[in-house]
């Protein structure tokens, strides 16, 4: 100590503080910070949770929204596809109707009406156009012999026994057109039981002796049971006014139409003023297929018009069908062109009083699916 300069100040012996127990303030301080971190951690992992548990419903909700969204669409593109199919049925089955030629209206006036043919050795001895009134339990019936002249379709006047020769749906094109009465149904009978109806004046046992027929056997059976309800007075068959005419060595019968329009107005109800607004219409085989013009005829009678001739036109090089209206206005003729699918109208007026309408087949047209039996089978 003597040692030392007294002019050199004296250093100052640091203070001594009492010592605080260790890892005091270090233990408070890491107590705020890892509580600091723990809810840190906690808040991340809640949001993280929260994150995924959004993302999640987000998920689903998209999955449901695509899921939503995709049934929505296949319901929107079935009620599509079935309004098309619906669309398109109808339009097919109107399509289909006009082709076939097939008036419903026409049908509807059909139901009751029906044709016998008497036959033996396969040739048609007798046609029966008969009405049958099963709610009023009564037949009406003209008897047409097999000599009758009338218009053939596809073989222009003939005899009408020889419109079973082609089939006997030409037949009842045949009667349909003559009468003006449009008949679907018809029987083939032998030609005795045909005489012994018009004997007898008694259809109940008619369709127990049929040999063929366009009914089906349901059908037949139903007419069977209502034809046996029917009693004898209340059946009236009468044959056709007609007037002999001799050529050569065949007898041809001429129908006076003035009697039979009086039956017709008294059994069907048909006006014969009614009838001459029928269209009349002249058929020509102008595409030089065997029978078509014939084809052709069925198709217009089975639609209401009146058939009066078929012939072969000056040529078969017709490509398309031609409608020539010479009476009345072009409705006509479109009304032809929408039975027969096709053909070119053209309004020609002419003088003459035979026929309406003159019609050329051309090599566009397509006959409807035949039906029926033919006459010889």
């Amino acid at each position: 100590m003597s040692g030392q300069d007294p002019r050199i100040p004296r250093r100052a012996k640091p203070k001594q503080v009492a010592e605080l127990p260790k890892g005091y303030r270090s233990t408070r301080r890491g107590s705020k910070s890892a509580k600091s971190a723990k809810r840190a951690v906690k808040l991340s992992a809640v949001s993280a949770r929260f994150d995924r548990i959004g993302g999640v419903v987000r998920n689903v909700g998209f999955a449901l929204a695509m899921a939503v969204g995709s049934l929505l669409v296949l319901a929107l593109a079935g009620l599509i596809v079935a309004s098309g199919i619906n669309g398109f049925v109808r339009w097919n089955a109107q399509r289909v109707a006009s082709k076939s030629g097939v008036s419903a209206e026409l049908d509807r006036k059909a139901k009751e009406n029906l044709l016998v043919i008497g036959v033996e050795n396969k040739e048609a001895a007798g046609f029966l156009a008969m009405r049958v009134d099963r709610k009023g339990e009564q037949v009406f019936g003209i008897a047409i012999p097999d000599g009758a002249f009338l218009e053939v379709p596809g073989q222009g006047f003939e005899r009408v026994g020889e419109s079973y020769t082609a089939s006997a749906d030409i037949s009842l094109s045949t009667i349909s057109n003559y009468l003006g009465v449009p008949f679907r149904s018809y029987l083939v009978v032998p030609a005795e039981v045909y005489r012994t109806v018009l004997k007898q004046q008694s259809v109940a046992g008619l369709t127990g002796a049929v040999q063929s027929s366009n009914l089906t056997a349901a059908e037949l059976e139903a007419l069977g049971e209502s034809l046996a309800k029917i009693p004898q007075k209340n059946t009236a068959l009468v044959p056709l006014p007609v007037k002999p005419i001799k050529l050569g060595d065949q007898t041809y019968f001429e129908p006076q139409r003035a009697q039979v329009a009086d039956l017709l107005k008294s059994w069907w109800g048909v006006d014969a003023s009614q009838t001459a607004q029928v269209t009349r219409v002249i058929v020509y085989n102008g595409a030089g297929v065997p029978g078509i013009a014939g084809e052709a005829a069925q198709q217009l009678i089975r639609n209401g018009f009146r058939v009066v001739d078929t012939k072969n036109a000056d040529n078969f090089k017709y490509k398309t069908t031609l409608i020539v209206v010479q009476q009345g206005s072009g409705t006509r003729g479109n009304e032809i062109r929408r039975v027969l699918g096709v053909g070119t109208v053209v309004n020609k007026p002419s003088e003459q009083d035979v026929a309406d309408v003159i019609i050329i087949i051309g090599k566009d047209y397509k006959p409807p699916v035949a039906g029926g039996q033919g006459g010889s089978k």
